[in-house]
């Protein structure tokens, strides 16, 4: 029969991984989502609205893709930033972009929750992720300022 201090310690690898695992697990989000490239021409098209949901240091590290706006998710009014951005109306698409698509995904969710109908998730981010390599790896334009 295993110790006490061997129960303990399993106990507590076994927190540890599953809190460090915790990020790298995709919420569910049953909405639309679009590939880099796709959402960068639909906003080019002005057919959505891109939104960089990121921290300013992220920003400031990779510049930003070309036509998105930056709203960083933490901001205490970040739903309504978003509504202003949209003019009011929920019903206008918004595409999400993060790192790598965790964070945009979650925020998916939450705009759905909040009355946002046409909020579109790109989960491959800026970085990439199991999705795809993301928009800097795809070459696309980037915003520095």
């Amino acid at each position: 029969m295993p110790s006490r201090r061997t129960i303990l310690l399993l106990g507590t690898v076994g927190l540890a991984a599953a809190a460090l695992s915790y990020p790298l697990v995709y919420p569910a989000y049953a909405g639309p989502t679009l590939d880099p490239e796709a959402a960068f021409q639909k906003a080019e098209a002005g057919e959505l609205i891109l939104v960089d949901i990121r921290r300013p240091d992220e920003w400031q590290s990779t510049g930003t893709g070309k036509g998105a706006h930056r709203i960083d998710l933490r901001d205490p009014d970040f739903i309504e930033a978003l509504t202003n951005l949209a003019e009011g109306d929920r019903t206008r698409p918004i595409a999400l972009i993060c790192a790598r698509g965790v964070r945009s995904a979650r925020t998916a969710n939450l705009l759905a929750e909040n009355g946002f109908s046409k909020v579109i998730n790109i989960p491959e981010g800026m970085l990439g992720s199991s999705d795809g390599p993301g928009w800097i790896a795809r070459g696309l334009p980037l915003t520095r300022n």
